[in-house]
């Protein structure tokens, strides 16, 4: 991933020093497991600890002939070795390490990933109890329709991402796997203690069967996972740039001194922010069409898939990880404007408040048909000719009928439609 998108405590995982030191490891807990069965001399085994090294630049050298990458290492930490060298890469097939040292990079990815998770959820908590009762428009359809506070909006992006740390833990569960089972998955080769000791030390767990690679599905469904996170991420950025537009102004990005919005127009200030999320789930949601591509390979293995991963695992990662602590920047910078919200409603002329008329007519004694034909023609009136709902309603002799002064401030009472605040909190977990 370039730069620009990368934080640099979750690129040093994906650096080619991190991933050959993860190989290093792999094939020396595996001698580690032969000492202990017997086959290697602890000795042997203790020199090999001690002394071997390799070199990136060495390592590429060598791949320049042997066109195989892990060859190319092993016969690169072979050098810093003496007559203890044949034991480097005994019994092993090159995805044993492959694959296992993946699930060792792929925990410490997570644990990064969990803590932005875990940042992220505290963020929208104390956006959300802050702003709690702020009151503002809900609207469908992007047009104003009942009600509802700034809070919630921000409880249910609590509620979402805690569902999406949910479904992060069971895959990453899944990556953090390792096989020590030989070309064909069969323990030809190797005893299986060596796998149960290999990923006990590393602290991944063992795949239960595999062929010469570890099932696909797994980083398949881990990748789904992360392009989900990415997706929740892009629909609350997508929130934002919709309420910082012009005519709405109820939220703002924050705009530091000296930033520009426009080459062009001085006057700019644009949700770059918001956008810049947008932009990048396009870009993790297909990094999941190329993962799912890797789950069917050929019998017991072929290596269509590595060329893939080389790209997708760092790339999906480095974004999301760059995107929750982005996103969460944003939010908790977020300019608001609650009279901005108040003021909005008021936009529509009380044209709002017409589910609440329907049903204290309905409560009155008529049908709901007849009470919606009944004010129906009302709200058409008030928006063709820009006046306000309320008066119309007054000057009807048949809706005043059945509706009294006090019925229509009660309906007309934004209040009513948010006391049921406080239980929702509770339901997603925000409460006192």
């Amino acid at each position: 991933m370039i730069t620009r998108y990368s934080r640099p405590e979750m690129a040093a995982n994906w650096t080619d020093e991190k991933k050959y030191d993860c190989w290093l490891q792999v094939e020396i807990a595996a001698d580690e497991a032969w000492a202990k069965l017997g086959h290697i001399p602890t000795e042997d085994v203790a020199k090999i600890r001690e002394k071997a090294r390799f070199k990136v630049d060495r390592i590429l050298e060598i791949e320049q002939t042997t066109h195989h990458d892990v060859i190319a290492f092993t016969r690169c930490v072979s050098e810093s070795l003496g007559d203890e060298k044949k034991w480097v890469h005994y019994g092993l097939t090159s995805t044993d390490v492959v694959d296992t040292a993946y699930g060792y990079q792929l925990k410490q990815v997570n644990k990064l990933l969990r803590q932005d998770l875990k940042q992220f959820k505290a963020i929208v908590a104390k956006k959300a109890q802050e702003y709690k009762y702020t009151v503002m428009m809900g609207r469908t359809h992007g047009v104003h329709a009942e009600p509802t506070t700034f809070g919630l909006k921000l409880a249910r992006w609590y509620s979402e991402i805690n569902r999406d740390i949910e479904r992060f833990e069971h895959a990453a569960a899944g990556v953090e796997a390792g096989k020590i089972s030989g070309a064909v998955g069969t323990f030809a080769n190797i005893d299986p203690y060596v796998e149960q000791y290999v990923c006990q030390k590393l602290g991944i767990r063992a795949q239960e069967i595999s062929s010469q690679v570890l099932p696909r599905d797994l980083h398949a469904e881990y990748i789904s996972v992360l392009a989900l996170i990415a997706t929740s991420l892009e629909k609350f950025a997508t929130e934002v740039r919709g309420l910082q537009k012009s005519e709405t102004r109820e939220v703002e990005e924050h705009f530091a001194k000296g930033q520009k919005g426009s080459s062009a127009m001085p006057h700019k200030r644009n949700p770059i922010g918001s956008e810049n999320i947008c932009g990048l789930a396009r870009v993790v949601r297909g990094h999941m069409v190329t993962a799912y591509e890797d789950v069917s390979l050929w019998h017991e293995r072929d290596i269509s898939h590595s060329s893939a991963e080389r790209i997708i695992l760092p790339d999906t990662t480095i974004l999301v990880d760059y995107m929750l602590h982005r996103f969460g920047k944003i939010l908790e910078e977020l300019t608001v404007f609650p009279d901005n919200m108040k003021r909005n409603m008021k936009r529509t002329f009380g044209l709002i408040y017409s589910g609440r008329v329907l049903l204290k007519l309905i409560d009155k004694g008529m049908s709901r048909e007849d009470a919606y034909d009944l004010i129906q023609p009302k709200t058409a009136e008030s928006w063709d000719k820009q006046v306000q709902f309320r008066p119309l309603l007054e000057a009807d002799k048949q809706i005043m009928l059945h509706l009294t002064k006090a019925d229509l401030d009660d309906a007309f009472d934004y209040h009513w439609h948010l006391r049921h605040v406080d239980d929702l909190f509770e339901r997603v977990g925000l409460g006192k």
